[in-house]
């Protein structure tokens, strides 16, 4: 086995990163031809989803491949190699296909447990087999993982564990309350009619939403996508589909909306949300301040309430000049002595405790180096630095959001600078993955693990014992041409041989050698089963001196057989899980 997957996910990169890298349909189709194209690389197969993009392929060399796929990653994803290494991850050979089958229980996705990810993974391999880039290997291997995924599903609570990115979301735009009880009633909009689309408007049919207005540039689609909402069963919402140039209005009336699509630029921008909530909250809407700057509300109570004096006393007889204290400030405060020499600072001190100075005996005090420095530093920052705690900081309190928005697409569809905007709340992948990070796991994710660990192992049994299949029945061919041969000779010599004679020396002959075979051969598949049991077949061949020819046309023509077998399967599957 030769199997070979890189790739980056949320779990090795940023997803600034992975929105960047982020691949079109075509893209990915491109993709998958240059891969088979390339040389060290047979077959081929892309899972790219919201949060992953893998590259699988058969490869006859390791380094060699991990080189050219990695290259091929970055070209197509506009993303410069040396950007993109760090943070790639190789799987090769079981590790690959732990890889694989970990990714299809839900192990791997953001929300532990989901189940949207073994529809991905069947278009992903339907893909591959229209563009019959995926040969036998590649073929086992993703039908293998799809049903290792529906037997974890079946035989344990993985589901338990986690429920889909769209119910995560949803949770978390209802601060982790119950989703139900914070959707009962709402007017949502639903933004795309994909899959995910699709997924997040029947969670909100089932939440008890009172509408839902589905948009998408394809009409017809969101069209169909309404119509299937009104005609499901045990739901009482009502759903209309819209345009996309609808979307601006339908969001004044909105409490929700929710987007996917597979648009490459933003669908709502921060001016488009800001002008649908404003004058549905109670203060004018503007984009909060970038991250560390205090609210517009907390720097506005900061210019009309005046500063309490920093010192006692009043300025008549103050001893300074009093044109050198620049900005208004009281002479009493600490801007009136920005660049006063130590002496002078030291006569304004006295002043301010009762105290008298002769000016013509001034003389530094034991600290007027200190003193001085701080001038220095007074006339930089115009101030002198201050030990006293700072007071605290009045915080404004946030209305509460008007609009919630869930953000599920890969690149973003909604401006993160709604983050700040008062009113909204917005939850995209990137603050999914931060609140998945501390979500609890159930015990049943180590039963998906004990599962997974038993079918990698199974399948790289099946995998080795098929290897040396072709060498097996390359070896039974050429005993069978070896008793034919002397059948005919022994004809030869004995032409007046009777039928029935001759048929009894045949049968026994082929028994002969048949039981002589069995044991080897029955022998040599559980070996070659076992790790590192990929020898056998090369020793089989020396041995009994087989022509690697005769071996690499049956395994062609078992390849061939297989590749008809499982487009046929693939026809007979399902659509998503």
């Amino acid at each position: 086995m030769s199997l070979l997957v890189v790739g980056l996910s949320h779990r090795s990169a940023p997803v600034s990163l992975l929105e960047r890298a982020a691949l079109s349909q075509d893209t990915q189709v491109k993709l998958l031809q240059d891969t088979v194209a390339a040389e060290p690389a047979t077959e081929a197969a892309l899972l790219a989803t919201c949060n992953r993009i893998e590259l699988y392929a058969d490869v006859d060399k390791f380094h060699a491949g991990v080189a050219e796929l990695s290259t091929l990653l970055a070209q197509h994803s506009g993303v410069g190699l040396d950007e993109l290494t760090p943070y790639l991850y190789v799987h090769y050979e079981d590790r690959a296909v732990h890889h694989l089958f970990s990714v299809a229980c839900g192990l791997d996705s953001m929300v532990v447990g989901e189940g949207q990810i073994l529809g991905q993974i069947k278009d992903s391999l339907a893909r591959a087999q229209d563009m019959h880039t995926a040969g036998r290997l590649l073929n086992d291997l993703f039908q293998q993982g799809l049903r290792v995924g529906k037997r974890a599903h079946s035989e344990t609570g993985i589901d338990r564990a986690g429920q889909s990115l769209v119910t995560f979301g949803l949770e978390q735009l209802a601060d982790g309350g119950d989703v139900e009880a914070w959707a009962r009633g709402k007017r949502a909009l639903v933004i795309g009619a994909g899959s995910m689309s699709s997924l997040a408007a029947a969670t909100l049919a089932r939440a008890g939403v009172a509408e839902i207005v589905v948009a998408n540039r394809t009409y017809d689609r969101a069209e169909r996508l309404a119509q299937i909402l009104n005609e499901a069963d045990g739901s009482d919402v009502v759903a209309r589909a819209v345009r996309m140039d609808a979307v601006p209005d339908e969001l004044t009336r909105a409490d929700v909306a929710v987007s996917c699509t597979g648009a490459t630029g933003l669908v709502l921008t921060a001016e488009t949300v800001a002008a649908a909530v404003e004058g549905r909250v109670g203060a004018p809407v503007a984009v909060g301040p970038a991250a560390g700057e205090p609210p517009a509300a907390v720097r506005a109570a900061r210019e009309e309430t005046p500063l309490p004096p920093t010192s006692l006393g009043t300025e008549e007889g103050c001893p300074l000049d009093l044109p050198a204290a620049q900005g208004g400030f009281s002479v009493l405060g600490e801007a009136a002595v920005a660049g006063m020499d130590a002496a002078t600072l030291e006569q304004h001190a006295t002043w301010v405790d009762n105290g008298t100075v002769d000016r013509r005996e001034a003389r530094p005090a034991p600290d007027a180096e200190l003193i001085t420095a701080l001038a220095a530093t007074a006339s930089v920052t115009g101030r002198v630095p201050e030990r006293r705690r700072p007071e605290p900081v009045p915080e404004v309190p946030r209305p509460e959001p008007v609009l919630a928005l869930l953000d599920l697409a890969m690149p973003r569809d909604i401006d993160a600078a709604l983050h700040r905007l008062t009113g909204v709340r917005l939850v995209d992948i990137e603050s999914l993955a931060e609140a998945s990070a501390d979500a609890p796991m159930a015990a049943d994710v180590d039963q998906v693990r004990t599962i997974v660990s038993a079918e990698v192992a199974a399948f790289g049994a099946a995998l080795r014992a098929a290897h040396i299949t072709p060498t097996v029945v390359a070896l039974r061919s050429m005993a069978a041409e070896v008793v034919a041969s002397e059948i005919a000779r022994l004809e030869g010599r004995l032409p007046d041989l009777d039928d029935k004679h001759r048929g009894e020396i045949t049968q026994t002959v082929r028994r002969v050698v048949d039981k002589l075979l069995h044991a080897p051969t029955v022998r040599v598949k559980q070996l070659a089963a076992e790790p590192g049991g990929a020898g056998y077949a090369d020793a089989l061949r020396t041995l009994f001196d087989l022509d690697q020819e005769t071996v690499a046309a049956v395994s062609r023509a078992d390849r061939a057989g297989n590749e008809t077998r499982h487009d046929r399967d693939a026809r007979t599957e399902g659509g998503h899980e």
